[in-house]
């Protein structure tokens, strides 16, 4: 198995994670926060054409993750996971036959990935973030949360690989030229996690076996990459240089789970 991200941040959010076996490849986008055509060519820019994706799955509603979702799905005929709220919120669109309703704890099987939607507490009407696996080995993808859960802690348990969000550093955030609205939604239970919350999550879920750490959804105005590895290294042991930091504009290239 191996994932890549074509883009991580406010400006947009979109992640391939793929799983491959002796008879083929199996697919999947997760959130595809970009137009159609910088989504298009992101994707070339990791090898990639969009035939070539099995399914898509949005995570929210928000505009940097279901960004060309429906119009991909269609122009493609790719199938399109969501929850039911997700779809609500965007206004139930017809989706060709193409829509799927994803659930909390229920598995997704697609070929030779299996994905298991959890939720989260994000200002959304219905948020769902992924734990990915090929059978042997494990992505836990978690943006777009604002606090800590019992029930997202269980579902990060064991990965061998981590995409987490790191999207504030706390007091930069209380120093930034944010109105204070935009602050506490940020801050708040239902916004995104700060650097420190990220880290308490990683130092419940790290083990011996975790292969990736990736820092993600970095904001360009209330972080920094060497902020993000330096609350991160002491939750899992690692040395900052090892934890990667995804570009909010370029993601990051393709990496493998062995």
């Amino acid at each position: 198995m191996r994932f890549c991200s074509l883009g991580s941040g406010s400006g947009g959010n979109a992640t391939i994670v793929e799983a491959s076996d002796g008879s083929g490849v199996s697919r999947i986008a997760i959130d595809c926060g970009f137009s159609l055509r910088e989504f298009e060519l992101r994707l070339a820019r990791a090898g990639l054409c969009c035939d070539e994706l099995d399914a898509i799955f949005v995570t929210h509603e928000h505009g940097d993750h279901i960004g060309c979702a429906v119009s991909l799905a269609r122009r493609h005929g790719i199938a399109l996971w969501m929850s039911r709220g997700t779809w609500r919120a965007i206004g139930a669109p017809e989706a060709d036959g193409l829509l799927h309703f994803a659930r909390d704890g229920e598995a997704v099987a697609l070929g030779r990935l299996q994905l298991t939607p959890y939720t989260v507490p994000h200002d959304a009407m219905e948020p769902l973030q992924l734990r990915c696996s090929d059978g042997a080995s494990h992505l836990g993808v978690l943006t777009d949360a604002g606090s800590i859960t019992p029930h997202l802690l269980a579902h990060l348990q064991g990965c061998q690989a981590l995409l987490l969000e790191c999207n504030h550093d706390a007091q930069m955030l209380a120093q930034s030229r944010y109105p204070a609205s935009l602050k506490a939604r940020i801050g708040g239970r239902l916004g995104h996690l700060s650097n420190d919350t990220a880290a308490q999550i990683l130092a419940s879920c790290a083990h011996a076996g975790l292969q990736h750490l990736v820092a993600a959804h970095l904001s360009e105005q209330n972080n920094s990459p060497e902020q993000a590895r330096a609350a991160l290294a002491p939750a899992c042991g690692a040395a900052p240089d090892e934890i990667i930091v995804a570009d909010p504009a370029a993601g990051f290239g393709w990496l493998d789970i062995r």
